[in-house]
């Protein structure tokens, strides 16, 4: 696994994102979504507190393959899923900086069994660099982004996916 170019930064609002410095995964018709799913891997087993609620998440096995496979990943496309497979790098930060949103009950079949104990949805932030032709850095374009969390019987939270990317603003960092 390549060292990750991450780092926080705040927004003219106070407002932390997560800034992702490099894009590691291209693809004009086709994203390596294989690639992405062993990147996600190395989460494997990690256990991240959010800092608003102290909330454990847990990643397990079944997180990297759900992100590549969703019905969220199939339906986007261009800057989306580009600015989705680039996200992987952010993961845990993404989680630490969430703010929690709602939590439901499992309402589809699919599901019912991981998710017999409801769901929690947290929102995120993180950046992407535009680079230009020479492979400089010229603006971040921020998005926003929901984190799909399971419960299970025990109380324990899972992340299950990241979806709903959607762009909120480009800006330039100094940082």
């Amino acid at each position: 696994m390549r060292k990750k170019s991450v780092q926080f930064a705040l927004d003219k609002k106070g407002r932390k994102i997560v800034v992702i410095n490099q894009i590691l995964f291209y693809g004009k018709k086709k994203l390596p979504w294989n690639e992405v799913e062993k990147y996600l891997k190395c989460y494997i087993g990690k256990i991240i507190e959010v800092a608003e609620t102290k909330e454990l998440i847990h990643i397990a096995s079944d997180f990297p393959d759900e992100y590549k496979g969703s019905e969220d990943t199939k339906k986007t496309h261009g800057a989306y899923a580009k600015a989705k497979a680039n996200a992987v790098q952010g993961v845990e930060e993404m989680v630490k900086i969430s703010r929690k949103t709602s939590e439901t009950p499992n309402y589809k079949d699919k599901n019912k069994n991981k998710a017999k104990y409801g769901w929690h949805r947290y929102l995120s932030r993180f950046a992407l660099p535009v680079v230009s032709e020479d492979n400089l850095i010229r603006y971040y374009n921020i998005y926003l982004a929901t984190l799909v969390v399971r419960k299970t019987k025990n109380g324990k939270l899972y992340l299950y996916d990241i979806v709903n990317i959607k762009k909120e603003d480009s800006i330039e960092f100094n940082l």
